[in-house]
C-alpha cells in the first residue's frame, strides 16, 4: 500500500533511522574524521573526514542527528552552522587536491537559523559551497538518507548524481513551513505535504533526483544493513562510471544538471 507524503515526511524524522555515521561504518573501511573549519570552531552536526570503498579512497561527508535528546543537543538536531558548511567544503577541497571522490550523507530539516549562525555567515557559507561544488573537478554523489531541507541540504547537493532512499524528502522548506507561508496555519502540514512533491518517487519522476533506493520490499521493511549494502553496491558502480569521465565533461554535465530544473 503506498504512503501518503504525510505519512513518509513522519519516516524520513523517525529516530530509528539510520544516521550517516551507522552508514560510514556500515558501507566504509577505515573512516578517519576530521574536524574544525580552520576558521572557528568544530560542528558536531556535520561529520566527516576519509574513508575506504572498494579499496580506494574517498571523502565522506554527512549531516548527523542524534538518537535521543542528548545527542540531538550535541547535534544541534542535524542543523549545521556555517563553521559546519566550511568543514564540508574544507575536506571537499582537500579531496580535489588528493584526487579523492566526494560523498555526502543528507540528513536535516534545514540549516540553523539562530543569531549566532547568522552574525558568522551562514548564508554566504551555504553559497560559496554551492559555488565551489559545482566546479568541483572530481565525482561528487549526494544521497538524502532523512530529510532533505531547504538550502541546507542543498549545500551538501551540488552533486554528478543525486539519490534519495525510498522513505525520505526533499524540499524547499518543510511542510509546516509551507502550511505557515501559504494558509497561515501550520497545522495543515499533512495537506501541504500532498501538494509539495517531496517524496522520492514524485521528485525521480521529476528528474530532481536520479535513483530512489528501497526501504521496503513487498510491503515489509528491508533491514537497514541490506539497504547499506545496495547503497554500497551502487556507490562502487556510479563512482566507477564517473571516475572514467574526464573532468570537462563531469563538470558539463553537472552544471546542465542542475540548468534544466
Amino acid at each position: 500500500m503506498n504512503k501518503t507524503a504525510h505519512e513518509v515526511v513522519q519516516l524520513a524524522r523517525a529516530k530509528e533511522r539510520w544516521t550517516s555515521l551507522d552508514f560510514f561504518e556500515e558501507i566504509f573501511d577505515g573512516f578517519q574524521e576530521f574536524h574544525g573549519d580552520r576558521l572557528f570552531g568544530d560542528d558536531e552536526a556535520i561529520v566527516g573526514g576519509v574513508a575506504s570503498l572498494a579499496g580506494k579512497p574517498v571523502t565522506v561527508i554527512g549531516i548527523q542527528k542524534g538518537r535521543d535528546l542528548q545527542e540531538n543537543i550535541q547535534r544541534n538536531f542535524g542543523s549545521p552552522h556555517p563553521e559546519g558548511y566550511r568543514k564540508a567544503l574544507r575536506l571537499m577541497k582537500q579531496a580535489e587536491k588528493f584526487k579523492r571522490p566526494v560523498i555526502t550523507l543528507i540528513n536535516t530539516a534545514g540549516a540553523y537559523c539562530g543569531v549566532g549562525a547568522e552574525e558568522r555567515g551562514e548564508g554566504e557559507a551555504i553559497a560559496k559551497n554551492l559555488l565551489e561544488m559545482s566546479d568541483l573537478n572530481v565525482p561528487i554523489l549526494a544521497i538524502i538518507i532523512g530529510e532533505g531541507g531547504s538550502g541546507g541540504a542543498l549545500a551538501l547537493g551540488v552533486a554528478d548524481e543525486v539519490w534519495m532512499l525510498e522513505q525520505t524528502i526533499y524540499a524547499i522548506l518543510s511542510p509546516e513551513g509551507f502550511a505557515s507561508i501559504l494558509w497561515k496555519d501550520g497545522s495543515r502540514a499533512a495537506e501541504a505535504a500532498e501538494l509539495m512533491k517531496i517524496t522520492a518517487p514524485e521528485l525521480h519522476e521529476l528528474g530532481i533526483v536520479d535513483k530512489v533506493i528501497p526501504e521496503t520490499f513487498n510491503g515489509e521493511p528491508i533491514p537497514w544493513v541490506k539497504i547499506a549494502y545496495m547503497m554500497k553496491k551502487s556507490m562502487i558502480e556510479k563512482l566507477t562510471e564517473l571516475s572514467q569521465t574526464d573532468v570537462t565533461s563531469l563538470l558539463e554535465k553537472r552544471y546542465e544538471r542542475f540548468r534544466k530544473y
